[in-house]
């Protein structure tokens, strides 16, 4: 038997159901049509919004990375709480655009913006993230076509990363950003070419749960960005210090305890050096701001039996919730917090596998699990689907087709 995940704060039973914003998760399907579905709960995301924005400094503000979840009510949504959105395409630029998001608060990084995307982030006004000094020159010469003066910032790839982190984006070679001992270099370069300077991306790793990692990593950030400017002979405008925030996804994870990291970050911003005194500060969160707000419903179709394993086939699958069926980078398969939705009050009964209804053995979204006894028509949740769900699963897999999904 292998343990379940912890299930997230902020959902409870109603009349023996998973119940969803108050809503029972059968009289959601039921108003959808069909399942798999994803439903987000608005409240939850809300609330976790103000929960951060009370345990952080006053001065930090809060970027909203959108591939967490780009769902179009979700991204209203958020763009309505957040500070400013962080893009990695021009699609997602689209996206934005299509929220009536103000473009002048949204930055764009990725190591591969194609020249059109860079075209079309300059006329917009969105600040690029530099990833190479090719790239810098690129944007110059584009911007210099338009006749208009760029908001460029330089990603930084630091020479440290952050401990603990479920994905490294730092630290030794890397395809993103600009290696740190180069940055102050093209600082200059892009200063005296006369664009609008926007400061310093330093991103260094996703997933982070331990509050005594994601301070070190603050720390090491705002050393770095001192650093960097005096290297350079200039202040920094603006310091994007990423993110990091995990979210509880395995049996034994344990919350981040933002109040200790708030606590610590207050401390050092009430220290500052001069060249980030007057810099606005921001993080970086997706999963950590969506991720726990979203539950995935899918139907059991069968019950079957194999050599005394019990399956419960669903009709939902890894095209819509890679990451839960493990084959999202983790190395070790670990369970997802998952539940029979429609039986979210009755005691575990058997060990059984749920799988779903793709034609390979790596469709499975809960392995050896201690659940109440199902069967076919109940409906299975998966937790923790907000982020990371359907905006980073193969969906056309096997002709499938996408989940449906609701913001209530």
């Amino acid at each position: 038997m292998k343990p379940l995940g912890p299930i997230p704060a902020g959902y409870r039973a109603i009349d023996g159901e998973l119940a969803i914003a108050g809503r029972k998760v059968s009289d959601l399907v039921a108003e959808a049509g069909e399942t798999p579905l994803f439903v987000h709960s608005g409240d939850l995301i809300a609330q976790r919004f103000s929960d951060l924005r009370a345990a952080m400094p006053d001065r930090l503000k809060i970027n909203y990375a959108i591939k967490a979840n780009s769902f179009a009510p979700v991204l209203k949504l958020v763009s309505t709480l957040a500070d400013g959105l962080d893009i990695a395409s021009g699609g997602e630029l689209d996206m934005v655009r299509s929220a009536d998001f103000d473009l002048s608060r949204v930055s764009f990084a990725g190591p591969g913006k194609r020249d059109a995307e860079l075209h079309a982030a300059i006329a917009a006004g969105v600040t690029l993230n530099l990833e190479s000094e090719n790239e810098a020159r690129r944007a110059l010469a584009i911007a210099e076509g338009l006749g208009v003066t760029p908001r460029l910032a330089i990603r930084v790839n630091p020479d440290f990363e952050l401990k603990g982190s479920g994905m490294k984006m730092g630290g030794g070679a890397k395809p993103f950003g600009v290696d740190a001992a180069r940055v102050p270099a093209l600082a200059r370069e892009i200063v005296e070419a006369g664009c609008d300077w926007r400061g310093l991306h330093i991103f260094t790793g996703s997933q982070a749960l331990s509050a005594d990692a994601v301070i070190e990593m603050q720390g090491k950030v705002l050393d770095c960005a001192h650093r960097l400017a005096g290297e350079a002979g200039m202040a920094i405008p603006k310091l994007n210090m990423g993110g990091g925030f995990g979210i509880p996804y395995f049996a034994g994870d344990e919350p981040l305890d933002i109040g200790s990291v708030g606590a610590a970050l207050a401390d050092r911003f009430a220290a500052l050096p001069d060249t980030l005194q007057d810099a606005e500060m921001f993080i970086e969160l997706g999963r950590y701001l969506v991720g726990e707000a979203g539950v995935y419903l899918t139907r059991i179709l069968d019950r079957k039996d194999s050599y005394g394993e019990t399956y419960l086939v669903t009709d939902g699958g890894l095209h819509h919730q890679l990451a839960a069926s493990g084959n999202f980078g983790t190395v070790v398969r670990r369970n997802y917090p998952v539940a029979i939705a429609t039986r979210f009050d009755t005691e575990p009964q058997e060990e059984a596998n749920v799988v779903g209804c793709l034609c390979t053995p790596l469709d499975r979204l809960a392995d050896k699990a201690h659940l109440p006894k199902a069967d076919v028509g109940d409906l299975v949740a998966v937790f923790c689907a907000g982020a990371y769900g359907a905006s980073a699963s193969p969906s056309a897999f096997l002709g499938q087709g996408q989940a449906r999904e609701v913001l209530i």
